[in-house]
C-alpha cells in the first residue's frame, strides 16, 4: 500500500530545478492540480528571476474564519503578495536573486512552498488544538474528571473543502474529534470502504492500541455534528470519525498529526480504487486462464473421408 505524500511533488521538482545555481532563469507558466480540487499556478509574469506561486482552494473563505491568514503570514511572511493573483486565493513571489546562500535553507524553503496546501488546511486544526489546551486547563482548575466525556466544548468548525464533502473539527476538554463526510458513488466503493474502516478498528484492537479511535456511520451523521446547519446526509454519504486523545496531540506530535489526518480522505479513496483495479486484473487473468483450458478441451477435427478413382468412399478404421 502506498502512503501519499503531504507536499506537491511537481512544485518541489520545479523549484528544485530553478533554485539550482547551474540553472538559467527561464519563463514559467504552469497550472498544477492537486487533491481536493486545489489548483496552483506557477509563473514568471514580471521577470524570469521572480517566480509567482498562487493557490486556489475551495474552502479558503472557511479557513479565513479559523486564522489561515495569520498562519500563512507566519510561514511565508516576506514572500506574500497582496492582493493575490486574479482567480486565486493566495500568492507569493520568490526572487531567485535573493535566495539564501545555504543549501539547507534553500531546501527548507522549497519544502515549505510545496507544503502550501497542507499549511493552509492546518489552520482549523491548530485552532482546535489551542481550544483543547484552554478547555483542558479550565477542566483541571475545576477538578473535572478528564476521563469522563462531556457534551460541552468549543463549537464545531466545518470546512467545506469539496463540493459534497466536508471536514468537521470539534475540541473538548479531553479530546479533539475530527469527522470526515465522504461520498461513495458506487455500491462497490461502499463495500470496500466498510472493509477498510473495519480493518482500522480491528488493527487498533489487535496491536496498535495507542492509535486514535476510528468510527464509521453510514448515512446517519454522528451526534457531534447533527446541529450543524446545511449538513448533507443521503444514502451515498458516510461519516468517518477520528477521536484524538491527549496522547495523540502532544506539542511534539501535532504537526505530524495534522499532516496524517489531512491526507486521510485521499488515501482512503485512492486505495479503494487500487483494490478495485487489482480485483479486476485478477478477474481478467482468471478469464484468460479459463479460455486456455476451453481451447485445449476442443476435440480435434475428424479426418475427412477419402474417395477412390471410381468414386467409392472409405475412411480410416
Amino acid at each position: 500500500m502506498l502512503l501519499l505524500q503531504y507536499h506537491n511533488l511537481l512544485i518541489q521538482s520545479i523549484l528544485t530545478e530553478r533554485f539550482s545555481p547551474e540553472s538559467q532563469p527561464v519563463s514559467i507558466d504552469q497550472v498544477i492540480s492537486d487533491f481536493d480540487n486545489v489548483t496552483y499556478h506557477i509563473s514568471t509574469p514580471e521577470s524570469k528571476t521572480k517566480i509567482l506561486i498562487s493557490l486556489s482552494i475551495k474552502c479558503f473563505n472557511d479557513l479565513k474564519k479559523y486564522g489561515v491568514e495569520a498562519l500563512l503570514q507566519r510561514e511565508y511572511g516576506p514572500y506574500i503578495v497582496s492582493p493575490p493573483e486574479v482567480g486565486y486565493d493566495f500568492s507569493m513571489v520568490v526572487d531567485l536573486e535573493k535566495l539564501p546562500p545555504e543549501i539547507e535553507a534553500k531546501e527548507a524553503l522549497i519544502e515549505k512552498i510545496a507544503l502550501l496546501k497542507r499549511n493552509a488546511l492546518a489552520a482549523p486544526f491548530e485552532k482546535a488544538f489551542a481550544q483543547f489546551d484552554e478547555l483542558a486547563a479550565e477542566a483541571a482548575k475545576s477538578s473535572l474528571d478528564l476521563s469522563v466525556p462531556e457534551d460541552s466544548g468549543a463549537d464545531v468548525m466545518p470546512i467545506h473543502y469539496r463540493d459534497e464533502e466536508s471536514i468537521f473539527i470539534k475540541a473538548s476538554h479531553d479530546r479533539v474529534t475530527v469527522i470526515f463526510s465522504t461520498v461513495f458513488r458506487e455500491e462497490t466503493d461502499r463495500v470496500f470502504g466498510k472493509v477498510f474502516l473495519q480493518e482500522f478498528v480491528d488493527a487498533r484492537r489487535r496491536a496498535i492500541q495507542n492509535a486514535p479511535q476510528v468510527l464509521y456511520s453510514h448515512k446517519e451523521p454522528p451526534l457531534e455534528i447533527r446541529s450543524v446547519p446545511g449538513l448533507k446526509a443521503s444514502d451515498d454519504i458516510g461519516f468517518v470519525t477520528f477521536v484524538l486523545f491527549p496522547r495523540h496531540i502532544t506539542k511534539d506530535r501535532r504537526d505530524d498529526c495534522i499532516s496524517h489526518i489531512q491526507i486521510f480522505r485521499d488515501y482512503f479513496h485512492y486505495h479503494i480504487k487500487c483494490s478495485k483495479a487489482y480485483m479486476h486484473s485478477r478477474m481478467r487473468f482468471r478469464v484468460a486462464e479459463f479460455l486456455k483450458v476451453l481451447n485445449r478441451a476442443k476435440p480435434e477435427v475428424a479426418e475427412k473421408e477419402r474417395k477412390t478413382a471410381s468414386g467409392r468412399r472409405f475412411g480410416a478404421r
